[in-house]
Protein backbone atom coordinates (compact mmCIF):
# COMPACT_ATOMS: atom_id res chain seq x y z
CA UNK A 1 0.00 0.00 0.00
CA UNK A 2 3.05 2.16 0.98
CA UNK A 3 4.45 1.49 -2.20
CA UNK A 4 1.07 2.59 -4.28
CA UNK A 5 0.55 5.96 -2.71
CA UNK A 6 4.54 6.61 -3.41
CA UNK A 7 3.68 6.09 -6.79
CA UNK A 8 0.75 8.10 -6.98
CA UNK A 9 2.76 11.02 -5.31
CA UNK A 10 5.73 10.91 -7.78
CA UNK A 11 4.48 14.30 -9.58
CA UNK A 12 3.10 15.44 -6.78
CA UNK A 13 5.23 18.27 -4.08
CA UNK A 14 5.55 17.27 -0.64
CA UNK A 15 3.91 19.48 2.22
CA UNK A 16 5.60 21.08 5.06
CA UNK A 17 5.53 19.26 7.97
CA UNK A 18 3.88 22.74 9.63
CA UNK A 19 1.49 22.49 7.20
CA UNK A 20 0.85 18.96 7.92
CA UNK A 21 0.61 19.61 11.73
CA UNK A 22 -2.07 22.30 10.96
CA UNK A 23 -4.34 21.09 8.23
CA UNK A 24 -3.97 17.15 7.90
CA UNK A 25 -6.32 14.97 9.40
CA UNK A 26 -3.98 12.14 9.73
CA UNK A 27 -1.60 14.03 11.72
CA UNK A 28 1.99 15.74 11.42
CA UNK A 29 3.34 12.49 9.94
CA UNK A 30 0.86 12.25 7.25
CA UNK A 31 0.47 8.75 6.14
CA UNK A 32 3.74 7.64 8.05
CA UNK A 33 2.44 8.33 11.54
CA UNK A 34 1.96 5.35 13.81
CA UNK A 35 -1.75 5.47 14.52
CA UNK A 36 -3.02 6.33 18.25
CA UNK A 37 -6.27 5.61 19.88
CA UNK A 38 -8.42 8.25 21.35
CA UNK A 39 -7.42 8.98 24.75
CA UNK A 40 -9.93 8.65 27.62
CA UNK A 41 -8.64 11.41 30.16
CA UNK A 42 -9.89 14.08 28.29
CA UNK A 43 -13.95 13.90 26.99
CA UNK A 44 -16.30 16.52 25.96
CA UNK A 45 -17.13 18.99 28.63
CA UNK A 46 -21.04 20.09 28.40
CA UNK A 47 -22.54 23.38 30.20
CA UNK A 48 -24.06 22.51 33.28
CA UNK A 49 -26.44 25.57 32.98
CA UNK A 50 -28.73 24.64 30.14
CA UNK A 51 -31.87 26.06 29.56
CA UNK A 52 -34.10 23.44 28.57
CA UNK A 53 -37.39 25.61 28.14
CA UNK A 54 -39.03 25.67 24.94
CA UNK A 55 -37.77 28.59 22.80
CA UNK A 56 -41.53 30.53 21.92
CA UNK A 57 -41.87 32.55 18.82
CA UNK A 58 -44.28 34.66 19.10
CA UNK A 59 -45.46 35.29 15.22
CA UNK A 60 -46.35 31.87 14.74
CA UNK A 61 -48.09 29.29 16.33
CA UNK A 62 -47.90 25.58 15.41
CA UNK A 63 -51.25 23.20 15.67
CA UNK A 64 -50.73 21.32 18.58
CA UNK A 65 -51.61 17.89 16.94
CA UNK A 66 -48.64 18.41 14.00
CA UNK A 67 -45.64 17.48 14.62
CA UNK A 68 -42.68 19.05 13.52
CA UNK A 69 -41.10 17.30 11.01
CA UNK A 70 -37.86 15.07 11.39
CA UNK A 71 -38.90 14.94 15.36
CA UNK A 72 -39.05 11.91 16.82
CA UNK A 73 -40.28 9.92 20.10
CA UNK A 74 -36.88 9.60 21.82
CA UNK A 75 -36.64 13.74 21.61
CA UNK A 76 -37.72 13.95 24.75
CA UNK A 77 -34.57 11.81 26.22
CA UNK A 78 -31.95 14.15 24.85
CA UNK A 79 -31.55 17.11 27.39
CA UNK A 80 -28.59 18.08 25.69
CA UNK A 81 -30.13 19.03 22.68
CA UNK A 82 -29.71 23.35 22.81
CA UNK A 83 -31.67 25.86 21.36
CA UNK A 84 -29.83 26.44 18.16
CA UNK A 85 -31.14 22.45 16.91
CA UNK A 86 -34.57 23.99 17.80
CA UNK A 87 -34.06 27.27 15.34
CA UNK A 88 -32.83 24.32 12.66
CA UNK A 89 -35.73 22.23 13.18
CA UNK A 90 -38.35 25.64 12.95
CA UNK A 91 -36.56 26.11 9.77
CA UNK A 92 -36.56 22.65 8.47
CA UNK A 93 -40.36 22.79 8.87
CA UNK A 94 -40.86 26.03 7.30
CA UNK A 95 -38.84 24.58 4.30
CA UNK A 96 -41.34 21.86 4.37
CA UNK A 97 -44.38 23.46 4.35
CA UNK A 98 -42.98 25.41 1.32
CA UNK A 99 -42.31 22.39 -0.60
CA UNK A 100 -45.35 20.98 -0.73
CA UNK A 101 -47.77 24.05 -2.30
CA UNK A 102 -50.95 21.44 -1.97
CA UNK A 103 -51.16 21.22 1.68
CA UNK A 104 -52.86 23.62 3.46
CA UNK A 105 -50.78 26.02 5.61
CA UNK A 106 -51.19 26.22 8.97
CA UNK A 107 -53.25 29.17 10.52
CA UNK A 108 -51.61 31.96 11.92
CA UNK A 109 -52.97 33.78 15.33
CA UNK A 110 -51.60 35.77 18.07
CA UNK A 111 -54.58 35.03 20.47
CA UNK A 112 -57.31 33.08 19.77
CA UNK A 113 -57.05 29.30 18.80
CA UNK A 114 -60.02 29.10 16.50
CA UNK A 115 -60.26 31.57 13.12
CA UNK A 116 -63.14 32.45 11.81
CA UNK A 117 -63.72 31.55 8.24
CA UNK A 118 -62.99 33.83 5.81
CA UNK A 119 -65.98 34.94 3.66
CA UNK A 120 -64.62 36.53 0.13
CA UNK A 121 -67.05 38.97 -0.97
CA UNK A 122 -66.58 39.55 -4.38
CA UNK A 123 -68.55 42.93 -5.82
CA UNK A 124 -69.27 42.15 -9.36
CA UNK A 125 -69.39 45.61 -11.74
CA UNK A 126 -72.83 45.33 -13.60
CA UNK A 127 -71.64 45.24 -16.96
CA UNK A 128 -73.54 47.73 -19.55
CA UNK A 129 -76.65 46.59 -22.00
CA UNK A 130 -75.08 44.01 -24.28
CA UNK A 131 -77.32 45.76 -27.09
CA UNK A 132 -75.14 48.60 -27.52
CA UNK A 133 -72.32 46.22 -27.43
CA UNK A 134 -73.30 43.75 -29.52
CA UNK A 135 -74.45 46.34 -32.02
CA UNK A 136 -71.87 48.39 -32.58
CA UNK A 137 -68.98 45.25 -33.70
CA UNK A 138 -71.40 43.56 -35.92
CA UNK A 139 -71.08 41.67 -39.01
CA UNK A 140 -74.12 40.53 -40.33
CA UNK A 141 -74.62 37.08 -41.50
CA UNK A 142 -76.79 35.96 -44.25
CA UNK A 143 -79.14 33.17 -43.38
CA UNK A 144 -81.83 31.37 -45.43
CA UNK A 145 -85.77 32.23 -44.73
CA UNK A 146 -85.53 36.03 -44.70
CA UNK A 147 -88.41 38.44 -45.22
CA UNK A 148 -87.87 40.94 -48.94
CA UNK A 149 -87.11 44.00 -47.22
CA UNK A 150 -83.86 46.45 -47.07
CA UNK A 151 -82.38 48.56 -44.16
CA UNK A 152 -79.65 51.41 -44.62
CA UNK A 153 -77.50 51.90 -42.13
CA UNK A 154 -78.75 53.35 -38.97
CA UNK A 155 -76.81 56.20 -37.94
CA UNK A 156 -78.60 58.96 -36.98
CA UNK A 157 -77.27 62.56 -35.62
CA UNK A 158 -73.53 61.45 -34.94
CA UNK A 159 -74.87 58.33 -33.25
CA UNK A 160 -72.92 55.69 -34.58
CA UNK A 161 -74.78 52.21 -34.77
CA UNK A 162 -73.93 48.60 -36.19
CA UNK A 163 -73.26 48.89 -40.31
CA UNK A 164 -76.09 46.19 -40.51
CA UNK A 165 -78.46 45.47 -37.58
CA UNK A 166 -79.08 42.31 -36.14
CA UNK A 167 -81.13 39.51 -37.14
CA UNK A 168 -84.48 39.23 -35.30
CA UNK A 169 -86.07 36.14 -35.37
CA UNK A 170 -89.85 36.19 -35.06
CA UNK A 171 -92.11 32.75 -34.45
CA UNK A 172 -94.19 31.72 -37.40
CA UNK A 173 -97.16 31.48 -35.25
CA UNK A 174 -96.97 34.60 -33.37
CA UNK A 175 -98.52 36.74 -35.95
CA UNK A 176 -101.95 34.07 -36.35
CA UNK A 177 -102.34 34.27 -32.77
CA UNK A 178 -102.00 37.99 -32.34
CA UNK A 179 -104.93 37.95 -35.01
CA UNK A 180 -106.98 35.54 -32.57
CA UNK A 181 -106.57 37.80 -29.85
CA UNK A 182 -107.68 40.70 -31.65
CA UNK A 183 -110.32 39.23 -33.36
CA UNK A 184 -113.10 40.78 -31.07
CA UNK A 185 -111.99 44.17 -32.01
CA UNK A 186 -111.27 43.78 -35.72
CA UNK A 187 -114.98 42.22 -36.24
CA UNK A 188 -116.30 45.56 -34.63
CA UNK A 189 -113.48 47.57 -36.80
CA UNK A 190 -111.35 48.09 -34.20
CA UNK A 191 -107.80 48.79 -33.87
CA UNK A 192 -105.78 46.25 -32.04
CA UNK A 193 -102.12 47.06 -30.59
CA UNK A 194 -99.35 44.86 -28.97
CA UNK A 195 -95.77 44.98 -27.80
CA UNK A 196 -93.37 43.13 -29.28
CA UNK A 197 -90.72 41.81 -26.34
CA UNK A 198 -87.50 39.38 -26.25
CA UNK A 199 -83.86 38.59 -25.67
CA UNK A 200 -80.74 38.53 -27.19
CA UNK A 201 -78.66 35.40 -28.18
CA UNK A 202 -75.55 34.82 -29.45
CA UNK A 203 -76.39 37.88 -31.35
CA UNK A 204 -79.30 37.21 -32.65
CA UNK A 205 -82.78 38.68 -31.20
CA UNK A 206 -85.94 36.60 -30.30
CA UNK A 207 -89.47 37.39 -29.96
CA UNK A 208 -90.03 35.45 -27.25
CA UNK A 209 -93.18 37.25 -25.47
CA UNK A 210 -96.08 39.22 -27.35
CA UNK A 211 -97.84 41.97 -24.47
CA UNK A 212 -101.50 43.08 -24.91
CA UNK A 213 -101.94 46.07 -22.99
CA UNK A 214 -104.76 48.10 -21.93
CA UNK A 215 -105.53 50.09 -25.00
CA UNK A 216 -108.25 52.22 -26.52
CA UNK A 217 -109.19 51.97 -29.78
CA UNK A 218 -110.70 53.38 -32.95
CA UNK A 219 -111.47 52.11 -36.50
CA UNK A 220 -107.65 53.89 -37.74
CA UNK A 221 -105.89 54.41 -34.45
CA UNK A 222 -105.13 52.43 -30.67
CA UNK A 223 -104.08 54.36 -28.15
CA UNK A 224 -102.13 51.98 -25.16
CA UNK A 225 -103.07 53.25 -21.46
CA UNK A 226 -101.22 52.19 -18.11
CA UNK A 227 -98.23 51.94 -19.78
CA UNK A 228 -96.34 51.25 -16.67
CA UNK A 229 -97.31 47.65 -16.24
CA UNK A 230 -95.92 47.06 -19.68
CA UNK A 231 -92.68 48.19 -18.31
CA UNK A 232 -93.11 45.94 -15.58
CA UNK A 233 -93.48 43.22 -17.28
CA UNK A 234 -90.00 44.03 -19.56
CA UNK A 235 -88.57 44.27 -16.26
CA UNK A 236 -89.31 41.51 -14.53
CA UNK A 237 -88.64 39.09 -17.10
CA UNK A 238 -85.63 40.90 -18.71
CA UNK A 239 -86.70 41.67 -22.00
CA UNK A 240 -85.65 44.10 -24.57
CA UNK A 241 -88.32 46.46 -26.25
CA UNK A 242 -88.06 44.73 -29.97
CA UNK A 243 -90.89 46.84 -31.94
CA UNK A 244 -94.98 46.62 -31.57
CA UNK A 245 -97.59 45.29 -33.51
CA UNK A 246 -100.96 46.70 -34.94
CA UNK A 247 -104.09 45.60 -37.10
CA UNK A 248 -105.70 47.31 -39.99
CA UNK A 249 -109.21 46.04 -39.74
CA UNK A 250 -110.58 47.55 -43.23
CA UNK A 251 -107.37 49.61 -44.09
CA UNK A 252 -104.45 48.49 -46.37
CA UNK A 253 -100.87 47.22 -45.31
CA UNK A 254 -99.22 50.64 -44.79
CA UNK A 255 -97.79 52.66 -42.22
CA UNK A 256 -99.48 55.81 -41.81
CA UNK A 257 -98.24 59.34 -39.94
CA UNK A 258 -99.60 58.23 -36.84
CA UNK A 259 -97.54 54.71 -37.52
CA UNK A 260 -94.31 56.46 -37.87
CA UNK A 261 -94.48 58.71 -35.19
CA UNK A 262 -95.31 55.60 -32.84
CA UNK A 263 -92.60 53.72 -34.08
CA UNK A 264 -89.97 56.17 -34.08
CA UNK A 265 -89.86 56.49 -30.18
CA UNK A 266 -89.10 52.49 -30.55
CA UNK A 267 -86.38 52.52 -33.08
CA UNK A 268 -84.74 55.42 -31.18
CA UNK A 269 -84.02 52.79 -28.48
CA UNK A 270 -83.33 49.99 -30.29
CA UNK A 271 -82.21 50.16 -34.09
CA UNK A 272 -83.47 46.61 -34.44
CA UNK A 273 -87.13 47.41 -33.47
CA UNK A 274 -90.01 46.38 -36.13
CA UNK A 275 -93.69 47.65 -36.54
CA UNK A 276 -95.53 45.15 -37.75
CA UNK A 277 -98.73 46.02 -39.62
CA UNK A 278 -101.71 43.00 -40.05
CA UNK A 279 -104.50 43.89 -42.76
CA UNK A 280 -106.68 41.30 -42.91
CA UNK A 281 -109.21 42.96 -45.83
CA UNK A 282 -105.92 43.66 -47.69
CA UNK A 283 -106.23 41.21 -50.87
CA UNK A 284 -102.49 41.62 -52.28
CA UNK A 285 -100.31 41.89 -48.36
CA UNK A 286 -101.65 40.79 -45.01
CA UNK A 287 -99.13 41.84 -43.65
CA UNK A 288 -95.75 43.77 -43.23
CA UNK A 289 -92.94 44.74 -41.37
CA UNK A 290 -91.42 47.75 -41.43
CA UNK A 291 -88.73 50.33 -40.11
CA UNK A 292 -87.90 53.66 -40.96
CA UNK A 293 -84.94 54.35 -42.79
CA UNK A 294 -81.65 55.27 -41.86
CA UNK A 295 -80.51 58.38 -41.70
CA UNK A 296 -83.80 59.63 -43.98
CA UNK A 297 -86.64 58.55 -42.89
CA UNK A 298 -85.24 59.19 -38.89
CA UNK A 299 -84.35 62.17 -39.24
CA UNK A 300 -87.32 63.35 -41.47
CA UNK A 301 -89.58 62.00 -38.62
CA UNK A 302 -87.54 63.81 -35.32
CA UNK A 303 -87.65 66.98 -37.03
CA UNK A 304 -91.63 66.82 -37.50
CA UNK A 305 -93.70 68.89 -34.76
CA UNK A 306 -97.55 67.63 -36.60
CA UNK A 307 -99.96 65.52 -34.85
CA UNK A 308 -102.65 63.59 -36.50
CA UNK A 309 -103.10 61.98 -39.67
CA UNK A 310 -100.19 64.33 -41.97
CA UNK A 311 -98.39 64.10 -44.71
CA UNK A 312 -93.94 64.04 -44.66
CA UNK A 313 -91.76 65.23 -47.19
CA UNK A 314 -89.37 62.94 -48.63
CA UNK A 315 -85.87 62.50 -47.16
CA UNK A 316 -83.19 64.67 -48.15
CA UNK A 317 -81.27 61.84 -49.98
CA UNK A 318 -84.89 60.99 -52.22
CA UNK A 319 -85.39 57.81 -50.42
CA UNK A 320 -88.57 56.54 -48.41
CA UNK A 321 -89.56 57.55 -45.52
CA UNK A 322 -89.63 53.57 -44.27
CA UNK A 323 -89.80 50.33 -45.90
CA UNK A 324 -89.84 46.80 -45.06
CA UNK A 325 -86.21 44.76 -44.08
CA UNK A 326 -84.00 42.19 -44.44
CA UNK A 327 -83.18 40.83 -41.19
CA UNK A 328 -85.91 39.19 -39.63
CA UNK A 329 -86.43 35.84 -39.85
CA UNK A 330 -90.14 33.60 -39.55
CA UNK A 331 -88.36 31.03 -37.51
CA UNK A 332 -90.33 28.36 -36.70
CA UNK A 333 -88.28 26.73 -33.51
CA UNK A 334 -89.00 30.22 -31.69
CA UNK A 335 -91.07 29.66 -28.52
CA UNK A 336 -92.90 32.66 -27.06
CA UNK A 337 -95.29 33.96 -24.21
CA UNK A 338 -98.56 35.73 -24.70
CA UNK A 339 -99.41 37.89 -22.12
CA UNK A 340 -102.70 40.26 -22.37
CA UNK A 341 -103.01 43.01 -19.68
CA UNK A 342 -106.05 43.72 -20.95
Amino acid sequence: MEEQFRRMSLNLLRPKEETLSKHSILGPNGLYGQWQPPRSDKGVKYPSNVDLTPVEFPSLQWPIENELPGKNDHSNSEPEASSMESILSVDNYVNSEKSHADEPCPMISFEESETAPVHNNVTRQLSPPPVLAEVQDLVHATQASKTDCTVENPSVDGLVHSESPLELHIATTMMESFMKLAKSNTDRNLETCGVLAGSLKNRKFYVTALIIPKQESTSNSCQTTNEEEIFEVQDKKSLFPLGWIHTHPTQSCFMSSIDLHTHYSYQIMLPEAVAIVMAPTDSSRKHGIFRLTTPGGMSVIRQCQQRGFHPHNPPSDGGSVYNTCTDVYMNPSVKFDVIDLR
